[in-house]
């Protein structure tokens, strides 16, 4: 049988191209000769020729989302969602090709809600832009179908913003649900009832999140969510950890690129950026003469942006340049934010001014008063003492013996692995990537180590004890392997929400021996991302077979625990008295 495979997941590029290899794996099982098709918003993927269309027998489209199939008209086609394709794949081919009907021109429409049916907008977004944001979308499109709602998600990822709301959803959705763990801009839902939460909360219990939201959404006025009963919607990331991710997810591109960089330039030699007119000198003078000097600014910026909007944006990243060349690096950077956002606010609600000139208050009132503010508060109070306590640390992290480097290691892989994502990963994430502004790496090296451990650990649970896991546990450890790898730590999520009381303690203690071998070996790691795949980069960290032994060793550890301690899916089969 000729077998086409066409997968479209937009807000869901790792589901999407899971599913088509293993749809694809499948149909060489069964002998079927198979294309296959990857979509996303932009058609990513090898697209289906003309002739591979016209020779085909069958045609399985596993969505999400809407997708147009009329070059597919007169084929038999199969449509279904990837919850249903991963759980069994081969038994899934067998059910499409029995099932599969000769697609007519009218069945090309996509279906419109039915009347009475609520209508919903949402956003997802986290700081790192990789996992929670499309797993979050992902789980909440699924929820919808099962409730039978109608739903459209734009996902704010690391490349940007996805599947972007039209005015006329935004318009007729009857509410507008916010996942989102940094600040996003609502000004477009000025007038329409708003409920906000977490991406945890919404990948966690999306069917709840889209009911309450339906149930407790607020009107968005003057760029707040307000109630009768004035109270906080619960759930609700709000406050300083929220405005902190938020600096930290527009820095994280910059750091990235500047460390990349930094490494590349040592791969013509360690010190061969001294030498002026070289290669290896402009890669340095692009990533760290440029590319680290503006971490600090984009990181106090944004953060004083949650606080007060664009009016603090001015007034943050001032604040944060002053923190870089008063010597307060990162933490100087995150006050200068706090204080920019503050001032920004206060100026903007406390000072009362003519409807003439009330429109010179965000280009020119606010502006210059908060930039006044935060950098006098910057050369007078806080930059010295707080560059004396940076050096302080970044001293203790340089000389520190194999005892203090091992404790650290211990603390930061322990906190990697508590939440897989949540805020407690978060702070260990954003302290080590602050500390590469000060040319600290060896607690980064440690951070991503650990953060890597849990799902590869599951995915090597799901080997050694196959007989105790689910087909679909199973489907799910190879793909949690695939996200270990590229330090997504939220590919152990599926495994915790189940058993958190046997996951979370077996992370913690791979993670936690992870973080301390590798400040034990002194791994040194430029890049704050990307997983063992950062090991192509010659120099992007130093000794990097023992990097990999102690990532390994943690591995194996949360691994062989959790399949010891791992309760099986079923009951085992009695052991007979013959044998």
């Amino acid at each position: 049988m000729n077998l086409l495979i066409v997968t479209a997941c937009p807000n869901a590029m790792v589901t999407s191209v899971l599913t088509s290899r293993l749809l694809e794996a499948a149909a060489q099982r069964l002998g079927w000769s198979t294309a296959v098709e990857v979509h996303d918003p932009k058609a990513i993927g090898s697209p289906l020729t003309p002739a591979q269309i016209a020779n085909a027998d069958l045609v399985v489209v596993v969505k999400t989302g809407p997708l147009s199939l009329q070059r597919f008209v007169g084929k038999r086609v199969a449509q279904s969602t990837p919850s249903e394709a991963l759980l069994d794949p081969e038994a899934f081919l067998r059910s499409a090709a029995e099932a599969a009907t000769e697609l007519q021109a009218a069945d090309d429409a996509e279906p419109t809600p039915a009347t009475g049916k609520p209508k919903l907008v949402a956003i997802t977004a986290c700081p790192t832009g990789v996992a929670h944001t499309f797993m979050a979308a992902e789980a909440l499109q699924q929820a919808a179908i099962r409730k039978g709602y109608h739903l459209q998600v734009e996902t704010r990822g690391s490349v940007g913003a996805r599947n972007v709301l039209e005015p006329q959803a935004i318009e007729d959705a009857d509410v507008v649900l916010l996942a989102a763990d940094i600040e996003v801009d609502v000004a477009r839902f000025a007038g329409k009832r708003v409920f906000r939460c977490g991406t945890g909360v919404a990948l966690k219990q999306p069917e709840a999140t889209l009911d309450r939201a339906l149930k407790e959404g607020a009107v968005l006025s003057g760029g707040a969510a307000t109630s009768d009963a004035g109270g906080e919607q619960k759930g609700e990331k709000t406050g300083v950890y929220k405005h902190l991710l938020t600096g930290v997810s527009y820095m994280l591109p910059m750091v990235v690129a500047g460390g990349l960089l930094i490494a590349l330039s040592f791969v013509f030699g360690i010190e061969a950026f001294k030498e002026e007119g070289t290669l290896a000198a402009a890669l340095m003078k692009i990533g760290g003469e440029t590319a680290f000097q503006l971490m600090v600014p984009l990181l106090a910026g944004y953060i004083a942006y949650s606080i007060a909007d664009r009016p603090g944006l001015a007034p943050g990243m001032i604040g944060g340049l002053l923190a870089g060349t008063l010597g307060a690096g990162f933490i100087g950077g995150i006050i200068a934010g706090f204080v920019a956002g503050y001032a920004a606010k206060a100026v903007s609600r406390w000072i009362p001014l003519p409807a003439s000139i009330e429109s010179l208050k965000p280009i020119l009132i606010i502006p210059l008063l908060a930039s006044l503010v935060t950098g006098l508060v910057m050369i007078y109070v806080v930059g010295t003492p707080v560059a004396k306590l940076l050096a302080g640390l970044t001293e203790f992290l340089d000389t520190m013996g194999t005892s203090n480097a091992i404790l650290l290691g211990l603390l930061l892989g322990t906190m990697m692995c508590v939440d897989l994502g949540g805020p407690v990963n978060k702070a260990a994430y954003a302290f080590s990537v602050g500390l590469l502004a000060s040319q600290s790496y060896a607690p980064m090296a440690a951070t991503m180590a650990a953060g890597m451990v849990p799902p590869i650990g599951m995915g090597i649970a799901t080997l050694i004890a196959r007989r105790k896991f689910a087909q679909t546990e199973r489907e799910a450890g190879k793909a949690a392997l695939v996200l270990g790898c590229c330090f997504i730590s939220e590919g152990a999520i599926p495994f915790a929400a189940k058993d958190p009381l046997r996951v979370i303690p077996a992370s913690i203690a791979g993670g936690a021996l992870t973080g301390a071998l590798s400040m034990a070996f002194g791994a040194k790691l430029l890049a704050p991302h990307g997983g063992l795949f950062v090991l192509l980069i010659p120099n992007a960290i130093n000794h990097a077979l023992l990097y990999l032994v102690a990532i390994l060793a943690g591995s194996l550890v949360t691994g062989l625990i959790y399949a010891v301690i791992k309760r099986p899916e079923a009951q085992p089969l009695a052991v007979s008295a013959a044998s």
